[in-house]
């Protein structure tokens, strides 16, 4: 299964099951895992970690160095990617940028052509990021969030669960579970038919629509309102929101300015 152009360090380890595509370079001490393909062209550089049919798409790099002036190209760190996703094309990811340091993907990922996502990101499950979105350093992604194409994020920042991202924009702050957003740091709403399409209740949803409303749309600034909120009992998954939102990362969260087509 390992095609006689690929080109294979004597550290990495690769399941018998696993298929090496045309010119293939792995670099190091890689792990792939059984049913994985990494395809043409392809390279795996250093101690990158691929879980169980995962896919490697024709060009992509997978555990380059991050850039980062400071980056001591000696510091031992690491890719880990789980299992189950499809990375296409040209796609980049950066290993960590510290001693020990991981960037890390979850399960059931899907990402397109020359997406990338630099050092010491954490990528949850079942996310969709789309054509050449790119994700800077140490940022944080829920799970079952779409991120459209050409969408650009400053580093640090978190972005939550089940949230839709509209193709090129760029973000500098938060974006917190279940919402939409677009431009420039804008949330515009929230997720709805994406909620339902993921099976929430309609307890559920009128529950979030209810505290996202009290947040975000009642005229307080973030702080009073997070302590209205705070005094109510939510359902679980309502409490969520206001947990990401009680504790934002030092970018702050994106404020809501309800988008229309002409501005």
């Amino acid at each position: 299964m390992i095609h006689p152009t690929a080109l294979i360090d004597p550290k990495a380890q690769i399941d018998p099951t696993a298929e090496i595509g045309a010119y293939v370079v792995i670099d190091g001490a890689a792990e792939i895992a059984a049913g994985c393909k990494v395809e043409a062209h392809a390279q795996i550089v250093g101690h990158v970690v691929v879980g169980e049919g995962t896919r490697i798409g024709r060009g992509a790099v997978i555990g380059g160095e991050p850039q980062d002036l400071g980056f001591d190209p000696a510091t031992e760190s690491s890719v880990i990617l789980g299992k189950k996703n499809v990375i296409r094309e040209h796609v980049t990811i950066h290993r960590g940028s510290k001693p020990g340091g991981v960037t890390r993907m979850g399960d059931g990922n899907f990402l397109m052509v020359g997406s990338h996502l630099a050092h010491d990101v954490v990528l949850g499950d079942r996310n969709i990021i789309a054509n050449s979105a790119l994700l800077a350093g140490h940022i944080h992604v829920g799970n079952n969030t779409f991120i459209g194409g050409g969408a650009v994020f400053h580093q640090f920042l978190r972005i939550g669960d089940f949230c839709v991202v509209q193709g090129n924009g760029s973000f500098s702050k938060d974006i917190p579970h279940y919402c939409a957003a677009q431009r420039v740091n804008r949330i515009t709403g929230l997720n709805v038919i994406g909620l339902r399409r993921q099976g929430f209740t309609t307890e559920d949803r009128g529950a979030i629509k209810e505290l996202f409303q009290l947040l975000f749309c009642e005229g307080l600034n973030l702080s009073q309102a997070v302590e209205q909120a705070a005094a109510r009992e939510w359902p679980e998954k309502a409490r969520r929101l206001l947990d990401f939102v009680r504790s934002p990362s030092k970018k702050g969260v994106c404020p809501v300015r309800p988008g229309r087509e002409d501005d």
